[in-house]
């Protein structure tokens, strides 16, 4: 299938929608005449899509939920520009931890998490869960079949349930 996207901010949609970036996308098929226009939120995360459409469980998606948090909370999404924010003040965060001890908390959790998951899950987690990519970009990263991805990262969030007792 082609598509082509046209981006809309979210002052263009609906007031309940105003916390999406929601785009028209057309679809073409390649043999066929018959165009369809869909609306996609384009900052919904791969592992939403799959919990709202029941391919991955409320377990599951709560267990790459908490990875995610601690990826974001370490700093470790890659930065794209200079890092300007002023150095940490010592003030205490929540938990009475100082943002430096916070992050360095957040590291060693989300270490922790895909040692669990192991050498093998812990690409499919990164790809899909902390860099939200999708799982047809995920598969063609690691060099995988497609629709191999969805059983992969399934295994991987089962591993991440049972390393957070999550029930």
């Amino acid at each position: 299938m082609k598509a082509r996207i046209q981006a809309r901010t979210s002052d263009d949609v609906m007031p309940e929608a105003r916390n999406r970036l929601l785009a028209s996308r057309l679809l073409t098929p390649s043999e066929a005449i018959d165009r369809r226009r869909v609306t996609v939120n384009l900052a919904e995360s791969p592992l939403a899509w799959l919990v709202r459409r029941d391919m991955v469980s409320r377990a599951q998606f709560e267990a790459g939920e908490r990875l995610r948090h601690d990826f974001m909370l370490a700093g470790q999404a890659p930065r794209i520009t200079m890092r300007w924010d002023p150095a940490p003040v010592s003030r205490s965060g929540p938990g009475g931890m100082d943002p430096t001890t916070a992050q360095i908390s957040a590291r060693q959790r989300f270490d922790a998490a895909v040692t669990a998951a192991g050498p093998g899950l812990a690409d499919v987690l990164w790809r899909v869960i902390c860099l939200g990519d999708g799982l047809e970009t995920a598969e063609r990263a690691l060099g995988w079949p497609s629709r191999a991805g969805k059983l992969v990262l399934k295994l991987a969030l089962d591993r991440l349930v049972t390393h957070y007792g999550i029930r």
